[in-house]
C-alpha cells in the first residue's frame, strides 16, 4: 500500500481525471490524497478520498468575471498564469509541501507550478501528467493557437512547415510570464529552471498523457518516458445515474441533440442557449440543454415539449443516447464524447479547446464553428450536415471502438506502481 499525493488545479475537467485515477489506485489498495483547492473538498470527501487543501483557492463558480478573463481567446492563458497561479505560488508551495509529508510518490497537473519545486526539494518520486496534446507544443504536431484559429484553413504542408516556428514562439512568449517563478526559486536557493510551462513541468521519472492515442504521438521532441494512457473518465460528481426526468424525456421520442458548455464556459454564456433553442426550433427536432443552474431557471419558461433543460448530467451516460453533441471541447468533455460514438459540433473558446476541436475535425467526427458565429440558423445548418452525412457517424463509431479498448486508469496505475 502506498500513499499517493495527486495535485491539480482548474475546473472539473482538471479534477475528474484525477478522481478517476484515485478510484483506480484505491481499488489496488493504495491511499490517494487529493491535494487541490479547498472548494473541491466536499467533492473529494464525498468520493471517499483524503483531502489536502492547496492554493490557489480561486473558485471560478463564484467569480464569473474571472471566468470571462481566463476564457478570453487572446489573453486567457496568460491571465491564468499571471493573475492566478503565479501570485499564489509561495502559498501553493507551502501547502503542497505540507501535503506530501509521509507520501510515497506524487502525481502532478500542468498548472501545479509548485510541484516540480517540491519534488526537487524533497526528492519524492513523481510522475507528471498532461491532459491534452497541445501541452507538449511539439514542432512535429501542428497546433491551433486560440488567438489564430483561422490558420486551420491553411494547407497542411504550410502548417507542418511552420509548426516549429509556432512552437518556438509559444515558448519564448510564455517564458517571460515565468520570471516570478524563477525569482521564487532563487529565494529558495534553487537555480533557474528550464521552461516551467513546457520542459520544466515534466518529471524525469516519466509523464502520463491522459488522453486517447487517436490524437497522435509520441513525437521526437516529447520528453522521455511518456505513456499515452487513454482518457480517465469520471463524472460521478454529476450523478451515478441519469435522473428520472431525463430518462422519461429520452424514452419519449427520437434521440436528441445534447448541448453542453462543460463546467467553465457555462458560467458566462447566455446568448448561447438562446441560439440553441432557435436552432432546435429550425430543425424541428429534440434537444437536451445542460445549461447550469442560472440559465436553466431562466430558460424553463421558454422551452417547448421537445426540449429539456437541466442543470447537468453525467456525460458518460447521456452522450451515447444523443443524436449529436454540441460542446466547447474541453479535453474531458471531448474524451467522453469520443467514447460515445456520436458526431460532434465543436464550439471552442480558448486554451486547449480550439486545438482539441481541430483534432476532432481532422479525425472526421466533428464540424467546428466559432462562438462569435454561433447563431441559430448557422447552428441548424451545421447540425443538419452532421446528421445527414453518414461519414461523421461512421467515423465516430469506429473511433469509439478504439477508445473503448484503451485501459486509461489501469495503464496509469501500472506506471505509478512501476515508479513505486
Amino acid at each position: 500500500m502506498a500513499r499517493v499525493v495527486i495535485t491539480t488545479w482548474g475546473s472539473f475537467g482538471d479534477v475528474n481525471p484525477y478522481l478517476g485515477l484515485a478510484t483506480a489506485l484505491r481499488a489496488r489498495g493504495h491511499v490517494p490524497v487529493m491535494a487541490m483547492p479547498s472548494f473541491y473538498g466536499t467533492t473529494v470527501r464525498d468520493a471517499g478520498f483524503a483531502f489536502a487543501a492547496v492554493e490557489p483557492d480561486a473558485d471560478p463558480a463564484l467569480d464569473p468575471a474571472l471566468v470571462r478573463k481566463v476564457m478570453d481567446p487572446r489573453r486567457g492563458t496568460e491571465a491564468i498564469f499571471r493573475e492566478i497561479l503565479l501570485p499564489h505560488l509561495p502559498a501553493a508551495h507551502a501547502t503542497l509541501m505540507a501535503a506530501v509529508q509521509g507520501a510515497d510518490c506524487m502525481i502532478t497537473h500542468p498548472a501545479a507550478l509548485a510541484a516540480p519545486i517540491v519534488a526537487e526539494q524533497t526528492g519524492i518520486p513523481w510522475l507528471s501528467t498532461v491532459l491534452s496534446p497541445l501541452t507538449f507544443m511539439s514542432a512535429y504536431d501542428p497546433i491551433l493557437p486560440p488567438p489564430a484559429t483561422w490558420v486551420r484553413h491553411l494547407p497542411w504542408w504550410v502548417l507542418r512547415k511552420t509548426a516549429p516556428w509556432v512552437a518556438d514562439a509559444g515558448r519564448r512568449v510564455t517564458s517571460r510570464w515565468m520570471e516570478p517563478l524563477q525569482e521564487f526559486r532563487a529565494s529558495l536557493g534553487l537555480p533557474r529552471a528550464i521552461h516551467p510551462i513546457f520542459d520544466g513541468q515534466h518529471s524525469p521519472y516519466g509523464t502520463l498523457a491522459l488522453y486517447s492515442k487517436v490524437f497522435g504521438g509520441p513525437f521526437a521532441d516529447w520528453p522521455q518516458q511518456v505513456t499515452i494512457t487513454g482518457q480517465l473518465r469520471y463524472d460521478v460528481s454529476h450523478g451515478a445515474v441519469l435522473s428520472p426526468e431525463i430518462e422519461r424525456f429520452l424514452d419519449a421520442g427520437d434521440a436528441p441533440i445534447v448541448f453542453t458548455l462543460g463546467s467553465s464556459v457555462v458560467l458566462i454564456a447566455e446568448q448561447f442557449w438562446d441560439e440553441c433553442l432557435d436552432a432546435t426550433r429550425r430543425m424541428g427536432g429534440r434537444a437536451i440543454l445542460l445549461a447550469g443552474p442560472v440559465q436553466s431557471a431562466r430558460l424553463q419558461s421558454r422551452v417547448s415539449s421537445n426540449v429539456l433543460v437541466v442543470d447537468a448530467a453525467p456525460h458518460s451516460l447521456l452522450f451515447p443516447r444523443a443524436a449529436a453533441i454540441v460542446q466547447p471541447c474541453g479535453i474531458g468533455t471531448t474524451g467522453t464524447a469520443l467514447a460515445s460514438g456520436r458526431p460532434q459540433l465543436a464550439v471552442p473558446y480558448t486554451n486547449d479547446q480550439p486545438d482539441n476541436a481541430w483534432r476532432l475535425c481532422r479525425l472526421g467526427v466533428a464540424r467546428m464553428m466559432s462562438p462569435r458565429a454561433y447563431r441559430g440558423r448557422a447552428v441548424a445548418r451545421e447540425l443538419t450536415t452532421l446528421l445527414s452525412a453518414p461519414g461523421y457517424r461512421q467515423q465516430a463509431e469506429a473511433l469509439a471502438a478504439v477508445v473503448a479498448s484503451e485501459r486509461g486508469a489501469e495503464l496509469a496505475c501500472d506506471r505509478i506502481e512501476a515508479l513505486l
